[in-house]
């Protein structure tokens, strides 16, 4: 990849300081600027060139990261889980029970459209401005957009514009975890050790299932605390409402964080290209396919689980509301403990192995859904967890993968872009499709789902070059 050092046998030298400001001229937009005021050659044993650039501690970089990505999931989850339970009655009253679902599914889905609306548009300015920044902005778009879906009136009130209005901040949710998810994994696997980028990059990572953990947990307490009668009435606005206070915190601590030394490194040598997106059109197509359809069976696992088994589960099998989040709980702690095992492997023996071995295992989750999410509660928690658990191990190892495939210049857009089409493929329709499926041809039909978007994932990691042995981009 292009950085200071291309090689190690070509003597570079090594930035010891670079001054990142803003320049104002007259009628003119702002614009960074960066001047190396020393140098100076190094390299680290392995040959890869290190940047000594002053860094606030590592513990808070990867602290920003997996808070950041924690609250931005928070925001994106809550609408799911809100979508399975009281969102298809309040904004779409007249119509039966199983059109209700389908209509929230689908303004479930509206936000896997956004994602890569909001990869571009945060991707660009991630490559162009920092990824700071960049990351600043896309939590405030998240933030602002779950925070309203909260105060928002539902038909009874507003009529038809409620619906049309919960749709467009649901598409501000998908912009801005679409600008999230990239810049997350570039500020951790930017200042990792080569030889760990997989373990930092884990940490983004976990952010969706503490997300998830969190966010039912919070649904949860409200239903055995209020009721049922009290949380669809006016209760299930409330984490909605709590975002406000969670964005505080991830904005405290992003603010906090200096730039990442290969964006720094791109800054000084003046290799920020004009569009990056065409950039990554023009040059990087490949990567861009191979990563987008590498997470497909990622995004398939999860919201097969957690949304469109949650609403079976409530509406079908009537099993409680309040046993059904429980169950999720327990799978997303499943999910957490996967992800560093995960992620250990995927520095030891490649990301490749890990990733290849789990779409395998997803395959075979996809042939005992019918029997497993048929059966009993216990089979039905067994289905969450062994779901979940795998999803972790699909999951962790992309943090790395995806930002590898690309160089610094371009690793911003190309990272997001690839991550939200994987959601388009792998997740935007996987709910609605899933009851569709259901009405059609039963429980069998919805694992045949997960068996393609692991079969689709399998084929592309088949094609991937592994990247463990990768230098880190600078």
């Amino acid at each position: 990849m292009a950085g200071l050092g291309r090689s190690a046998g070509v003597s570079a030298p090594m930035l010891t300081y670079v001054n990142i400001g803003i320049e104002q001229g007259p009628g003119r937009w702002p614009r960074l600027r960066a001047a190396a005021l020393s140098a100076n050659p190094a390299s680290n044993a392995r040959g890869e060139r290190m940047s000594t650039l002053p860094q606030p501690p590592l513990a808070r970089i990867l602290l920003a990261s997996l808070v950041g990505t924690t609250i931005e999931f928070y925001d994106f989850y809550i609408y799911g889980t809100a979508a399975a339970l009281v969102l298809g009655a309040l904004f779409f009253p007249h119509s039966a029970p199983q059109t209700q679902r389908l209509a929230a599914f689908l303004t479930f889905g509206i936000a896997f459209l956004a994602r890569p609306v909001g990869s571009m548009i945060f991707g660009h300015f991630g490559d162009r401005v920092g990824r700071k920044a960049t990351l600043i902005a896309s939590m405030l778009v998240m933030g602002g957009s779950t925070t309203l879906i909260g105060l928002l009136p539902g038909y009874a009130t507003l009529g038809l514009a409620a619906p049309w209005l919960l749709c467009l901040l649901r598409f501000g949710q998908g912009l801005g975890l679409g600008g999230e998810w990239g810049g997350a994994a570039l500020i951790a696997t930017e200042n990792a050790p080569g030889h760990r980028r997989a373990w930092f990059g884990m940490f983004p990572q976990l952010g969706p299932p503490i997300g998830f953990l969190l966010s039912n947990a919070l649904f949860l307490g409200l239903i055995v605390t209020l009721g049922e009668p009290a949380f669809i009435a006016w209760a299930w606005r409330i984490p909605f409402l709590f975002s406000a206070a969670l964005v505080l915190i991830g904005l405290y601590l992003r603010v906090s964080i200096a730039e990442t030394p290969a964006f720094a490194a791109v800054l000084a040598e003046r290799r920020r290209v004009a569009v990056p997106l065409a950039t990554v059109l023009t040059r990087h197509l490949v990567p861009l396919l191979q990563g987008t359809f590498a997470i497909v069976v990622c995004y398939a696992l999860f919201y097969i689980t957690t949304v469109f088994a949650l609403s079976y589960g409530v509406g079908v099998k009537h099993i409680p509301r309040a046993t059904f989040l429980e169950m999720l709980c327990a799978a997303a702690l499943c999910m957490a403990v996967a992800s560093p095992v995960a992620a250990a492997l995927a520095d030891r023996i490649g990301r490749r192995p890990v990733l290849i071995a789990a779409s395998l295992l997803a395959v075979v989750i996809g042939l005992l859904l019918p029997a497993l999410l048929g059966g009993g509660q216990g089979s039905t928690l067994l289905f969450v967890c062994l779901s979940l658990a795998t999803m972790g191990f699909t999951f962790a190892p992309l943090g790395a993968l995806l930002p590898e495939l690309f160089p610094a210049e371009v690793a911003y857009t190309g990272a997001s872009v690839a991550y939200s089409l994987g959601g388009i493929l792998g997740a935007s329709l996987a709910p609605s499709l899933a009851q569709a499926l259901l009405q059609w041809g039963g429980l069998a039909y919805v694992g045949y789902y997960i068996v393609a978007a692991a079969l689709l994932s399998l084929v592309s990691l088949l094609t991937v070059r592994e990247t463990r042995r990768a230098q880190t981009p600078r």
